[in-house]
């Protein structure tokens, strides 16, 4: 699973331009299961997402495609991290500790 955080690299309207290009591929990602859970750091300068059942080069990959990456506003930060706990609705994304 992996947490990353988006840190904005041009002025918010360049962003604001970009946002509902955004939204939608982030709608494309909850469609195919990856994205869960996403949404604006506050103060707004930059976002946070959570994402689940890839691994790191398809992420990368991923992260490529979205349009505030292809319009340079934005840098990503990527943390991966095995889920040894969560919540019943993400029990899919669990990973069992290294015996």
């Amino acid at each position: 699973m992996f947490i990353v955080t988006l840190s904005y690299t041009a002025p918010i309207e360049q962003v604001d331009a970009l946002l509902l290009e955004h939204r939608a591929w982030l709608d494309e990602q909850y469609a195919q299961g990856v994205m869960l859970a996403s949404g604006a750091k506050v103060p707004r300068t930059g976002g946070v997402l959570l994402v689940g059942g890839l691994d790191r080069p398809a992420l990368d990959a991923l992260l490529a495609e979205d349009p505030f990456a292809k319009g340079g506003v934005a840098r990503y930060d990527v943390v991966e991290f095995a889920a040894t706990k969560t919540a019943d609705c993400l029990a899919a994304y669990r990973e069992l500790p290294a015996s």
